[in-house]
């Protein structure tokens, strides 16, 4: 079998509606600036708000389709396209917790544990960010984290535990004796992999 009878690979995603010109860009800019740093070409059914993602050429990887994926699911999570951009980087990935699947339907439930994670202000949400260098959206009944990967999954502790109704002074606690030690675990990584 020849390379050419293969079948490529394909990536199907849905978009809500209310995003899908946040992920397309003014005059179609976003859409084409991702195309390109992914080398991939994304079809667009605005009618369906759906779009597919393909190779642009047979040596683009499937590393390069989940990367422009991840990029689509973080515009459709609720972020700005410079900040769903991080999930392109090589070390960085999205995580998404679904509020409903935790918490159940109820609207007012989930408002609440909404308004729990985002905190007076926003200092709570803020506060998980700067601790774990990461983005964190709450859009719709979902939260997304963009990060690498330790820190994207010890945002998504914190906000577990506040989901499951932790104190915040236990959770910033929590946070601030692991950032501790991935700080020194991959500082002993580094001088232990140093010539």
């Amino acid at each position: 079998m020849n390379s050419r009878s293969q079948s490529t690979t394909k990536v199907y995603l849905k978009v809500r509606p209310e995003r899908l010109g946040v992920l397309i860009g003014e005059g179609g800019k976003t859409l084409k600036q991702l195309e390109l740093r992914t080398r991939t070409r994304i079809t667009v059914d605005s009618v369906n708000c759906s779009l597919v993602i393909e190779p642009a050429t047979p040596e683009v990887t499937a590393d390069m389709l989940l990367k422009a994926s991840d990029f689509v699911k973080a515009i459709d999570a609720g972020f700005s396209p410079d900040k769903a951009e991080r999930v392109l980087e090589e070390d960085q990935i999205l995580v998404i917790i679904d509020l409903k699947e935790i918490v159940g339907n109820s609207p007012n439930h989930l408002q609440r544990v909404k308004g729990r994670i985002i905190g007076e202000e926003g200092r709570v949400k803020t506060n998980i960010e700067q601790a774990t260098d990461t983005y964190i959206s709450i859009y719709d009944d979902i939260v997304a984290i963009i990060g690498d990967y330790d820190n994207a999954y010890l945002a998504r502790e914190a906000i577990e535990m506040i989901i499951m109704g932790r104190e915040h002074s236990t959770v910033y606690k929590y946070l601030d004796k692991r950032v501790r030690e991935l700080k020194r675990r991959k500082a002993t990584e580094f001088w232990i992999r140093k010539p």
